[in-house]
C-alpha cells in the first residue's frame, strides 16, 4: 500500500491505494525530517512505502492517542513502530496482504479490507505495555479509549483493525496464521519495566515495577481464634457453664444423700431414746426468724425457744419480746432521710395549695425558655460532634473544594415482579427472572421522557435542568446526564429496530466513541445495571435496568441552593406521577430518588410515627389511671363484674309476685331485684383515676420543664428525644407513682377510719407526733395510736418510700448525667434531657403528688365521687364485725406472699434460677459478638414511600461504588520534592507518594475497597507541558509568556516548553518549579478539555485544587477515585475505616498530612467510634449505679449485686439485639442508656426493702440465710406488686399498642428493644435479684418504729401476714 487514493465519502478519512512496486525515498528531506519525527530514528534512512500525506495522517492520529499513552514510553513507542510498520516500513509485502478493493469518492480503486500478519510476540508485548496504562481525569484506563476495554492482545488488535468513523477507514484483519509466503511482523517489543527512558514507565502504569506494599489483611473485624464455628471466647464460656451446671447436678445428688443418710441416723436416735426432745430435722418446727430482732445465744436454743414460745403467744410474738430482743443495726443515714422526708411530706400534705403555688412557679419559668425551642434535624450536626475528624474534614472539603452534588438518580426497568431487600439482614432477595429493560420501544419511550425533563420548569421561579446542572467545561457548556440516551446522541430517529443494538453494544465495549454532550466517556456501569456475566456475547443487551443519573451542583450559597431545591422539587413531582402512568403506557417502573426526596420522606415517616406513639402513650395513661384505684384495700364488698351478674340474677324477680310477707324476716338487700344495678361503692370513691391524671401530668411536665431548661441553655432536642424521653419518665414515674399509692393503702389500713373500732364510736385524731422519736422500748405496742390524720398518714407514707425514690432517681440522674461526656451529640442531649426530666419528675412526685395524694385521701375518706368531688356518695353503715379483705394486700402481693416468694426461695430453685441466668449470660455474650453496625436508611421511612424500591434497585442494579477523595494539604508542589510525593507518572516520583500508594490499595480490593485508578492532577499537569502535546500548552512565539487560545493559529503558536534545556522528559528534570509552575498551572486549570486536549484541566480537574490566597501556591488538592459497589452498612463502615487506614499510611510515607473524604463519612463517623462509645456510656452508668446504690443502702455488697444485676439486664438486651436483627447505632445505643435506668428502676426498690426489713445478723450468724430469706420474702410482698403492676404492666400495654406500627423504626428499635428490656428488666429484677441477695446480700437495717406498728397491728387484728418461716401450724391456717 501507498499514497491516497480518496476517502469513503465526502468527509471520510483517507484510504490508502493498492501498490505492488518496490518502496521508494521519501520525496524530500523535509519529508524525512518529518517520517523520522513522526516514526522515529529506524526510519532515518533508506526507502519507504508511505507518502508525506499518509505521514501527517499518521502524525493525526498519534497525537490523538498521545495524551492517553504517553505516560508510558514503552506503550507509546510500541504504538507508533507498529502503525509506522503497518504504513512505511519497506518489508510490508511481508505481512500485508491486501484482501479487496474499493472504489473511492474520487472514483480510484482503494484498500477495503486487508490482512495484518502480527507475530504473537509483538502483538502479546504491544498489548501488555499498554494494558495498564490509566487514564486519570476519566479514573479510568487507555485501554478502554484505544482498544475498546480489550482483556485480550486479540480483542486489541481486532478493536484496532475494525472499520469505524473514529478509527480505521477500512478493514484490517489480524489472521492467527500467516500464508506460507508470508512472514508476521514480530520484532521485539518495548517492555515497561525496561530501564532505558525510551521503555521505562512508571508504576501507575506498570505494575511490575510497583514496589509492593506489606500484606494488608481486610479491615473487617471478626474473630481472630476460632474452635469449628464459633468464636475461642465463645467456646471457653459455653465450656465453664457446662461444668457449672455438672457440678451443680453433682452437689446437689450429693448434698440430697448426705442429707437423706442424716434423717436415717436422727430417726434410729429418736426410736433408740424415749424422748422427744430430738427431732428430725424434716420435723423440726421452723420459727420465725429476725424479722426485726433475734436471740443472740445458741441457735439451737433460740430455735426451740421460738417453736415453744411462739405457739403460747401467737404469730411473730418474739418479735415484741424485749428481753430476747438484740439491738437492730443501724445505717445513719437512714433516719436522716426518713426525717427529711417525713417533713417534706408532712408540709406538702398540710399546705397543698401553697405547695402547687410554689412549685407550679418554678415549673413556669423553667417553661419559658421554649421561646428558644429547636429542633436539630441536620443529620451531620446530631451524629457527628462538634470536633469530629469526619465533620472537620467535611467542612475542610466544602470549603476548599466546594460541596459535593446532589445527584437525582433513576433506575428503570421492565415491569414485572418487585425486587425486595430485607432490611433486617440486607439480603440481596435478586429477582433473576426480571426481563430485560432495553427493547427499541422502550428507548424510544425513555428518550422522551429525558426530554420533557430537560424542558421541565419549577414553579414559580421556572427554573429548568439547564439552570441547576453541574457544567464541568463551563457554564455554557453541556450538563452532565449519564444516560444511555447519551450514546445515542438522545435521540434515536436515526436508528431503527435492528441497528440501535450494534450502537449500543458498539458504545458499550468502547464508550470513547460515543462520547456524550458533555464530553466524558460513559462506561456501561454508568447507565446500565443487572448486565449478566456471559462472556462470548453481546450481554449489554440482556440489561436489567437502566440507570439515569441527573448532577445538580450544590452550593453553600443559599441562594443557589434554594434553585436546586425548588427544581428538584419539580422533578420529584412529575417522576411521582412518571411512576403511576409508566406501567400502564410503556410497560415499565421507575425506581427514583431526587435530592430533596430523603428529607421529605423521613418527615412525612415522623408525622405517619405521631399517631402511633401517641395512642401508645393514651393506652398507658389510662392503663395507669385506672389501675392505681385497683390496689386500694378495704372491708369486702363486690366487684363490678360480680355486682352486674347479681343485679341481672335478681332482676327478673321484679316482676315477680313476693311469697314472703312477714316484714320480721331478715333479707339480704344484695337479693333484692332493683331497675337499676349497684355498682360497688369503690368504683365511684375509691377510683384513683384523677390521681392517675395527675401522675401523668407530672410527667409531662417535667419533660416540659426539661426541655425549656435545656432550650435555654442552647441544647437543641432531637426526633429520638420527643418520642423516646417521655416513654422513659413514665416508666420512672409511674413505679414511683403506684408505690407510693400502695404505700399510702397499707398506711391507711393501719392508721385510717377503719383500722380498729372504739366502743364509743368516736375517733379523734391523736396529737401529731413524729413516728421517728424515740421512746421508752418497754411501752406496749397497743397503746400505739391507731387513728392518724390524713396528713400524718401521707407523710409516713413519703418517709418510708421517699428514700427509695431518691435511689432510683439520683442513680439514674447520676447515670444519664454521665452520658452527657459522650461527644455524639445526639446521645449528649439525650442524656442531659433524661438526666433533667427524671430529676424534675422526682421532685414533682415528692411535693406536687404528694399534696395531691393528700387531697385526694381527703376526698375518699368525705365519700366525694372520683373527677366530680362536688357529688357526695352516701355512707354505708359501718359493720363493726365486718371482715377486712383477707390481710389488706392485693391480689398480686397475696399471690407473691403464698405462692411465688415461698417457691424462688427454696434451695433448689435458687440454683435452677442462678443457672438458668448464667445460661443467658452466656448466650448473650455469644450473641453480642454478632451485633452488627448501622442504621439501614429504609427504616426510617414510611412503609410505602417511593424511597424504599429506589433503595432495593440501588442495592441490586449499581455496579459502582461512591467517589472518594484523598486530600492533601501543607504540600508544597511548587518545588521538586513536593511534586516527587504526590506524582506517580514519572520515573523519579517517590515509591510511596500518594499516587503510587493508591494505586496499590487499588489492586488489592478486598481490603481497600477501591476499585478505580486515581485521577492524580500533578500527573496530568506535566504531562500537558509535554512539547509533543502540542495542542496542548501553547505560548506565542514571539512573546513566550502570552499563552495561546484555541482559536489561534498553529504558525503563530509553539509548545509551552519547545526548545527548552534540559528537555521535557520522565526523570522531571527541567519540570517547572516555583513561580514558573503557578503560572503554568494557573493556565492549565482554565484550559478546555477537548478532544484537541484531553488533558486540560477545565473540566477534569476545575475543582480538584484550592490555591491560596495570593495565588502563589496550593492550599489543598485531592485525588480521585471510587469505592468498590458498597452493599451493605458493614461495606460502608468498612469502606471508611480501610481509606482512613490508607490514608493514615501515606500521611506517615510522605510527612504530611493526607485524609480521606466521601459523601457517606460523615453519616458513618459515628461507626468509627461507637464500639467505644458504647463502653464508655454503659461503663459510666454502670459505675454511678455502684456508687449511689452502695451510699443510699449503706452496703458496698448489695450495691455491688444491684450493679451486677443491671449490668446482666443490659448484657441480655445486647445479646437479644443479634438475634432479633438490631444493629448498634445511636438510636440502640440511647435505648442501651435507657435499659440502665429501667433496670435500675426494677431492682432499686427490691434491693432497699431488703436492706431495711432486717435485724443486722452477721452473714456467718447460723440463722443468717433463714433471716435473709424472710427479708426478701418481706421485700417482695413489699415493693413487688407496685413494680409490676407499675412499670412492667404499663410499659407492657404501650409496647402492645406500638407493635401497631408500620415503621420499620419503631418496630424494630422501639417495639423490639423495649419488649426486651422490659421483660428482661422484670425478669433480672424480681427473679435473679431476689435470688441473690437472699443468698450473699448484706446485712440489714432495722426500720423504724411505724413498721413495728404494721407488725403489732397485723398480729393483733390476726391478719393473714405469716413471716415465710414461721412454724408450720401458722402458715396451714392461710
Amino acid at each position: 500500500m501507498r499514497g491516497s487514493c480518496g476517502s469513503k465519502g465526502w468527509f471520510g478519512k483517507q484510504l490508502p491505494c493498492p501498490y505492488n512496486g518496490a518502496p521508494v525515498e521519501p520525496e524530500d528531506s523535509e519529508a524525512r525530517d518529518l517520517l523520522i519525527s513522526v516514526c522515529g530514528a529506524d526510519f532515518a534512512e533508506g526507502p519507504t512505502c508511505c507518502t508525506s500525506e499518509q505521514v501527517e495522517s499518521l502524525r493525526d492520529g498519534f497525537t490523538q492517542a498521545e495524551p492517553l499513552i504517553s505516560s508510558c514510553p514503552a506503550c507509546r513507542n510500541n504504538f507508533r513502530s507498529f502503525f509506522c510498520s503497518f504504513t512505511c516500513s519497506p518489508q510490508q509485502g511481508t505481512f500485508l496482504n491486501i484482501t479487496e478493493t474499493q472504489k473511492s469518492s474520487s472514483g480510484e480503486t482503494a484498500v477495503k479490507a486487508v490482512d495484518f500478519f502480527v507475530g504473537e510476540q509483538f502483538a502479546s508485548g504491544f498489548f501488555d505495555s499498554c494494558k495498564n496504562v490509566q487514564v486519570g481525569a476519566t479514573n479510568g484506563y487507555a485501554m478502554d479509549l484505544i482498544g475498546g476495554g480489550a482483556k485480550t492482545y486479540s480483542e486489541f488488535l481486532k478493536f484496532l483493525g475494525d472499520e469505524k468513523d473514529m478509527g480505521s477507514p477500512f478493514q484490517i484483519n489480524y489472521p492467527s496464521t500467516p500464508p506460507l509466503d508470508f512472514t508476521a511482523l514480530d520484532p521485539t517489543p518495548r517492555n515497561c519495566a525496561d530501564n532505558d527512558l525510551e521503555s521505562r514507565c512508571t508504576c501507575i502504569d506498570c505494575p511490575t515495577v510497583c514496589t509492593a506494599l506489606p500484606y494488608e489483611p481486610p479491615q473487617i473485624d471478626g474473630p481472630t481464634c476460632q474452635v469449628g464455628i464459633i468464636s475461642c471466647f465463645s467456646f471457653i464460656l459455653i465450656l465453664a457453664y457446662s461444668v457449672s451446671v455438672m457440678a451443680f447436678i453433682f452437689g446437689y445428688i450429693l448434698q440430697a444423700t448426705i442429707r437423706k443418710q442424716r434423717e436415717k441416723r436422727y430417726e434410729r436416735m429418736a426410736l433408740s431414746v424415749d424422748t422427744a426432745s430430738i427431732l428430725s430435722p424434716r420435723s423440726h418446727t421452723r420459727g420465725l426468724v429476725g424479722a426485726v430482732s433475734l436471740p443472740q445465744g445458741d441457735a439451737n436454743d433460740s430455735l426451740g425457744a421460738q417453736s415453744t414460745e411462739s405457739r403460747r403467744l401467737g404469730r411473730g410474738a418474739s418479735l415484741l419480746d424485749p428481753l430476747e430482743a438484740s439491738q437492730p443495726r443501724q445505717y445513719r443515714l437512714n433516719p436522716i432521710l426518713r426525717r427529711f422526708f417525713y417533713r417534706l411530706g408532712l408540709g406538702a400534705a398540710s399546705s397543698p395549695f401553697l405547695t402547687f403555688s410554689l412549685v407550679f412557679m418554678v415549673m413556669g419559668l423553667l417553661n419559658l425558655g421554649w421561646q428558644r425551642f429547636d429542633i436539630e434535624t441536620d443529620p451531620v450536626r446530631l451524629w457527628v460532634a462538634p470536633d469530629s475528624e469526619s465533620k472537620l474534614q467535611k467542612e475542610y472539603f466544602d470549603e476548599h473544594f466546594g460541596p459535593f452534588y446532589r445527584p437525582q438518580q433513576i433506575f428503570v426497568t421492565a415491569l414485572s415482579d418487585p425486587i425486595t431487600i430485607d432490611p433486617d439482614t440486607h439480603t440481596d432477595m435478586r429477582v433473576f427472572s426480571q426481563d430485560p429493560v432495553l427493547s427499541y420501544d422502550h428507548l424510544q419511550y425513555w428518550m422522551d421522557v429525558e426530554s420533557d425533563i430537560r424542558a421541565l420548569r419549577s414553579f414559580p421561579n421556572g427554573y429548568s435542568l439547564a439552570d441547576v446542572c453541574f457544567k464541568p467545561a463551563g457554564p455554557r457548556r453541556a450538563c452532565v446526564v449519564q444516560s444511555v440516551g447519551a450514546w445515542f446522541g438522545n435521540d434515536l430517529s436515526d436508528y431503527d429496530e435492528e441497528s440501535w443494538k450494534v450502537r449500543l453494544v458498539q458504545c458499550a465495549n468502547s464508550p470513547v466513541d460515543c462520547l456524550p454532550d458533555f464530553q466524558q466517556p460513559l462506561g456501561p456501569e454508568y447507565v446500565l445495571g443487572g448486565v449478566p456475566d456471559a462472556p462470548g456475547r453481546d450481554s449489554y443487551l440482556d440489561a436489567k435496568a437502566l440507570v439515569v443519573t441527573y448532577v445538580v451542583s450544590n452550593s453553600l450559597d443559599e441562594v443557589e441552593l434554594a434553585k436546586a431545591i425548588e427544581w428538584e422539587q419539580a422533578l420529584r413531582a412529575y417522576l411521582v406521577d412518571l411512576s403511576e402512568r409508566i406501567p400502564s403506557e410503556a410497560g415499565m417502573n421507575i425506581a427514583f430518588s431526587t435530592g430533596v426526596s430523603l428529607e421529605e420522606e423521613i418527615s412525612r415517616s415522623t408525622n405517619t410515627d405521631v399517631r402511633i406513639v401517641v395512642l401508645s402513650y393514651l393506652a398507658m395513661f389510662f392503663y395507669v389511671s385506672f389501675a392505681l384505684g385497683s390496689g386500694s384495700v378495704g372491708r369486702e364488698e363486690e366487684g363490678v363484674l360480680a355486682s352486674l351478674s347479681q343485679w341481672a340474677h335478681n332482676f327478673p324477680k321484679l316482676f315477680q309476685r313476693s311469697s314472703i310477707t312477714s316484714s320480721s324476716i331478715s333479707v339480704d338487700s344484695r337479693a333484692t331485684p332493683t331497675i337499676l344495678p349497684r355498682l360497688p361503692r369503690h368504683l365511684f370513691v375509691g377510683s384513683k383515676f384523677t390521681l392517675g391524671l395527675v401522675g401523668i401530668g407530672l410527667v409531662i411536665l417535667s419533660v416540659s420543664s426539661s426541655v425549656g431548661f435545656f432550650s435555654l441553655a442552647g441544647v437543641k432536642t432531637t426526633l429520638i428525644i420527643a418520642e423516646v424521653i417521655p416513654f422513659l419518665v413514665l416508666a420512672v414515674g409511674v413505679d414511683n407513682v403506684f408505690i407510693l399509692v400502695h404505700e399510702l393503702d397499707r398506711q391507711n389500713l393501719l392508721h385510717g377510719p377503719n383500722a380498729s373500732a372504739i366502743a364509743s364510736g368516736v375517733r379523734s385524731p391523736t396529737p401529731r407526733r413524729s413516728p421517728f422519736e424515740s421512746h421508752d422500748d418497754s411501752v406496749d405496742t397497743a397503746s400505739v395510736p391507731l387513728f392518724l390524720s390524713a396528713e400524718e398518714r401521707v407523710a409516713r407514707t413519703l418517709a418510708k418510700m421517699g428514700p427509695s425514690i431518691l435511689l432510683s432517681s439520683v442513680t439514674e440522674t447520676v447515670a444519664f448525667g454521665l452520658g452527657a461526656l459522650v461527644p455524639m451529640p445526639a446521645v449528649r442531649n439525650f442524656a442531659l434531657y433524661a438526666a433533667g426530666s427524671v430529676l424534675l419528675n422526682a421532685l414533682l412526685q415528692v411535693t406536687v403528688f404528694v399534696s395531691a395524694l393528700a387531697i385526694d385521701l381527703k376526698r375518699t375518706e368525705a365519700s366525694r365521687v372520683d373527677c366530680f368531688p362536688c357529688i357526695r356518695w352516701p355512707s354505708r353503715i359501718a359493720l363493726l364485725d365486718a371482715p377486712m379483705n383477707t390481710s389488706g394486700l392485693g391480689r398480686i402481693a397475696r399471690f407473691i406472699r403464698r405462692h411465688y416468694a415461698p417457691f424462688l426461695l427454696q434451695p433448689v430453685v435458687k440454683g435452677a434460677v442462678l443457672l438458668t441466668f448464667a445460661g443467658f449470660f452466656v448466650l448473650s455474650v455469644i450473641s453480642m459478638q454478632h451485633i452488627q453496625l448501622g442504621l439501614d436508611q429504609r427504616l426510617a421511612l414510611p412503609s410505602d414511600s417511593y424511597l424504599n424500591a429506589y433503595f432495593d434497585h440501588l442495592d441490586v442494579y449499581l455496579d459502582i461504588g461512591p467517589p472518594v477523595y484523598f486530600v492533601s494539604h501543607d504540600v508544597d508542589v511548587t518545588k521538586r520534592p513536593g511534586q516527587q510525593e504526590l506524582c506517580g507518572r514519572f520515573t523519579t516520583c517517590d515509591d510511596f507518594s500518594v499516587t503510587n500508594v493508591l494505586e496499590a490499595e487499588r489492586k488489592r480490593p478486598e481490603s481497600s475497597f477501591i476499585s478505580q485508578p486515581t485521577a492524580s492532577w500533578i500527573d496530568d499537569f506535566l504531562k500537558w507541558l509535554d512539547p509533543v502535546m502540542d495542542t496542548c500548552c501553547r505560548v506565542r512565539k514571539t512573546n513566550p509568556s502570552m499563552f495561546c487560545t484555541s482559536r489561534d493559529s498553529d504558525r503563530l503558536c509553539q509548545p509551552c516548553l519547545y526548545g527548552k534545556d534540559p528537555a521535557w522528559n520522565i526523570t522531571m528534570v527541567g519540570l517547572p518549579e516555583g513561580e514558573e509552575f503557578m503560572r503554568y498551572l494557573k493556565q492549565w486549570l482554565i484550559s478546555p478539555t477537548d478532544e484537541a486536549c484531553p488533558l486540560a484541566g477545565k473540566a477534569s480537574f476545575g475543582t480538584a485544587l484550592s490555591l491560596d490566597e495570593d495565588e502563589t501556591g496550593v492550599a489543598a488538592s485531592h485525588f480521585r477515585t471510587s469505592h468498590t459497589p458498597l452493599r451493605s452498612q458493614e461495606d460502608f463502615i468498612n469502606s471508611m475505616s480501610a481509606a482512613r487506614y490508607i490514608a493514615a499510611k501515606i500521611s506517615e510515607l510522605i510527612g504530611s498530612e493526607v485524609f480521606p473524604y466521601s459523601l457517606h463519612y460523615v453519616f458513618f463517623e459515628q461507626y468509627a467510634h461507637i464500639i467505644a462509645i458504647t463502653q464508655e456510656i454503659l461503663g459510666l452508668g454502670l459505675a454511678a449505679v455502684l456508687v449511689v446504690v452502695a451510699l443510699l443502702l449503706g452496703s458496698w455488697r448489695a450495691g455491688t449485686i444491684v450493679t451486677g444485676v443491671v449490668a446482666l439486664t443490659v448484657v441480655n438486651v445486647m445479646g437479644v439485639m443479634a438475634v432479633w436483627g438490631i444493629s448498634l447505632n445511636a438510636i440502640s445505643l440511647v435505648n442501651l442508656v435507657i435499659s440502665i435506668g429501667i433496670a435500675v428502676e426494677f431492682c432499686a426498690h427490691v434491693a432497699r426493702a431488703f436492706m431495711s426489713a432486717g435485724s443486722g445478723l452477721p452473714v456467718d450468724y447460723p440463722a443468717g440465710q433463714k433471716e435473709r430469706d424472710e427479708r426478701m420474702w418481706t421485700a417482695l410482698v413489699d415493693v413487688g406488686p407496685s413494680v409490676l403492676s407499675g412499670i412492667t404492666f404499663t410499659k407492657l400495654i404501650g409496647m402492645s399498642v406500638l407493635a401497631l406500627t408500620r415503621s420499620k423504626l419503631l418496630e424494630i428499635y422501639y417495639f423490639r428493644m423495649w419488649l426486651t428490656l422490659i421483660v428482661s428488666g422484670a425478669l433480672h429484677g424480681l427473679v435473679l435479684l431476689p435470688v441473690v441477695l437472699s443468698l450473699a446480700g448484706g446485712p440489714g437495717f432495722a426500720q423504724q418504729e411505724a413498721d413495728e406498728e404494721w407488725m403489732s397491728n397485723a398480729i393483733r387484728n390476726d391478719f393473714d401476714y405469716a413471716p415465710f418461716l414461721a412454724d408450720d401450724d401458722s402458715i396451714s391456717s392461710d
